[in-house]
């Protein structure tokens, strides 16, 4: 008997469960137009008030990873890894880790997004590079991965198609902030992939979408959970976003302080954790034995210059132009440098991430709204973080603009609101707060 969506909708407004064929029929008709927008709607507040069990979120996972092609990647050899972070403020780890794990022999296929509101996203930055193609079809992302190790592309209409229907009305109808609705939008992009692991890359604090850690914890565990029962190696790392990570906010200048970080230069605590969750990677690519040995082919591909070499072989073949990684001041520029001075001497105690992500989507560097155009050239440079001295009138950060901006008074007061300095230092807490694993056994 064909069930009826209102139906579901009362039985999962009242705290029932919906079955696995119930759950297909419904993303079946969604695509087909036998569930309307309207009933959908509902449902997604109903989901949000009551939640869904593991159960109910692996079937809408798996339902919503077979609406479209599961990528076939088997003749490429090696197990293939990914990498997701639910984003933040500076969040740049994607374009250092991706170039050294494929260094070492690992293959990345990484389907990217894009940034909304206060954080950044992997394609905005990608797309600074003059050329690079972020719109590859199913076959050039399959191409350039063999020929390069890794590939970086945006989400294809042959991928999941059903959860960019479902975003974007829980994007308009409030239903974002539902733990089993997250689980099932993100892996079901990830796992069509045709990867075999996953690192994650869970942020909590200020600039984070869970703030708090629990939060954190729970999508994490969903995640991990959901994954491992789809067939997936799964390891989750959940890090603090009090702060950007790296000194670099906006888009261009991200990319910048990434081919820095690759030639061995660049912020440590960008740096750690990208080689952190690469080591991940290794460990679940199954090219390390030990987190210890894969940090130190890391570093090997680092000093040698075979991860940076990578990252310009990936930009070349996604019709970017290669001589940026050589020549940084190809990228877009801004017209306008403003210090912002500190107001005392001491130590800085706190800057925080929302603040400073705001400020830089109010210069144009990230959106309010899904239409809104990139300014890849604008940005924030951080000359101070948590932990370091400074001297009356010195540079905290350096806003990154075009001059005729309309929001620079307002970007000014974020900017400035979001430093704290006091009279004494502080201790800068470990980036890594915790650590999930659901794998299979690797070795054995």
């Amino acid at each position: 008997m064909t069930p009826r969506a209102v139906d579901l909708i009362r039985r999962k407004r009242d705290g029932g469960i919906l079955e696995p064929s119930e759950i297909q029929w419904l993303i079946h008709g969604l695509g087909s137009g036998e569930v309307p927008d309207y009933q959908w709607t509902a449902l997604l507040m109903a989901i949000l008030w009551q939640g869904m069990n593991p159960e109910e979120t692996e079937a809408l996972t798996a339902c919503m990873m077979n609406s479209g092609t599961i990528v076939d990647l088997s003749k490429i050899p090696g197990r293939k890894i990914d990498k997701h972070s639910t984003g933040g403020v500076g969040d740049k780890t994607s374009l250092v880790l991706a170039p050294i794990v494929a260094a070492c022999g690992v293959p990345v296929p990484m389907v990217s997004g894009r940034g909304l509101g206060h954080t950044g996203g992997t394609l905005d930055k990608l797309e600074s590079i003059p050329g690079f193609r972020i719109d590859l079809d199913i076959e050039g992302y399959q191409r350039v991965l063999e020929e390069c190790g890794l590939v970086l592309i945006g989400q294809t209409r042959a991928i999941a198609p059903a959860d960019k229907r479902l975003y974007a009305l829980r994007d308009a109808t409030a239903t974002v902030e539902s733990i089993p609705l997250i689980t099932a939008s993100i892996l079901s992009k990830k796992l069509a992939e045709g990867i075999d692991g996953l690192v994650l890359d869970v942020k909590t604090g200020d600039g984070a979408f869970m703030q708090r850690l629990e939060d954190a914890q729970a999508l994490a565990e969903s995640m991990c959970r959901i994954g491992r029962g789809l067939g997936k190696d799964m390891v989750a790392l959940i890090t603090r976003m009090d702060q950007p990570l790296g000194k670099a906010v906006g888009n261009a200048v991200e990319v910048a302080e990434c081919v820095r970080c690759l030639r061995g230069e660049g912020p440590t605590d960008l740096r750690d954790l990208s080689i952190a969750l690469a080591s991940e990677m290794l460990v679940l690519g199954r090219a390390a034995r030990t987190l210890e040995e894969a940090k130190a082919m890391c570093f090997r591909v680092i000093h040698d210059g075979s991860a940076l070499e990578r990252f310009r072989r990936v930009v070349e073949a996604q019709g970017g132009d290669p001589k940026v990684i050589d020549d940084l001041t190809l990228l877009p520029l801004p017209k306008v440098l403003r210090e912002i001075p500190s107001p005392r001497k001491g130590f800085v105690t706190n800057v925080l991430a929302r603040p400073i992500g705001h400020a830089a989507m109010l210069l144009g560097a990230g959106r309010a709204r899904a239409e809104d155009q990139i300014d890849h050239g604008v940005g924030i440079i951080l000359n101070k973080k948590c932990g370091d001295r400074v001297h009356q009138g010195e540079s905290l950060c350096t806003i990154l603009s075009n001059g005729d901006d309309p929001a620079l008074q307002e970007v000014t007061k974020l900017v400035s609101g979001a430093f704290e300095v006091g009279e004494s230092p502080v201790e800068v807490p470990d980036l890594i707060v915790d650590r999930l694993e659901h794998s299979f056994q690797l070795f054995g």
